[in-house]
């Protein structure tokens, strides 16, 4: 008799493994599967800076991590707030921070501020761009926003976007 039940022991236990694995993947995720892969969304630090880094592209803005910083170019010069809704925070988040952010090595103060961000919160601005980070940058350096949709750019030296390819 205890070899029957250890029989049924070995076949109930991976039949229960596999019933909570099934039941595990089917609950919710956080993130639909088609989104990007990358870092999550930079939450906001105590302090960060803009600073300039060499690139496949020329000299671009970089935060304080190296990540890309990127201009969209449905913002509008001047304007007073940022024309990246939810769904596009979701994917270009937005540099803010809990501090003002500091103009880092090779920036131009003058050119850093800061606008509006929804719901009170400040965005950093270069120029006439506020910053952006892209999710499918997974490293400091990469690139992979430049020119998506025709909209999505790195930011010059001089606060202007490189519209050039990679």
């Amino acid at each position: 008799m205890p070899r029957t039940r250890i029989r049924t022991t070995l076949v109930a236990a991976p039949a229960t493994v596999l019933a909570l694995l099934t039941l595990s993947a089917c609950g919710g995720s956080e993130a639909p599967a088609t989104k990007p892969a990358g870092p999550p969304s930079k939450p906001a630090a105590a302090a960060s800076s803009v600073k300039i880094a060499d690139s496949p592209l020329g000299k671009i803005l970089v935060d304080d991590s190296g990540r890309t910083l990127y201009g969209f170019t449905k913002d509008k010069p001047g304007a007073s707030a940022s024309a990246c809704d939810a769904d596009c925070i979701a994917v270009w988040p937005a540099l803010t921070s809990a501090k003002d952010v500091t103009a880092g090595s090779g920036t131009d103060a003058a050119l850093l501020k800061e606008t509006k961000l929804g719901e009170g919160a400040e965005q950093a601005t270069y120029g006439d761009w506020p910053l952006y980070y892209y999710v499918g940058d997974a490293t400091p350096g990469d690139v992979n926003g430049q020119g998506l949709d025709g909209e999505w750019f790195v930011i010059a030296t001089d606060g202007k976007l490189i519209k050039k390819a990679v």
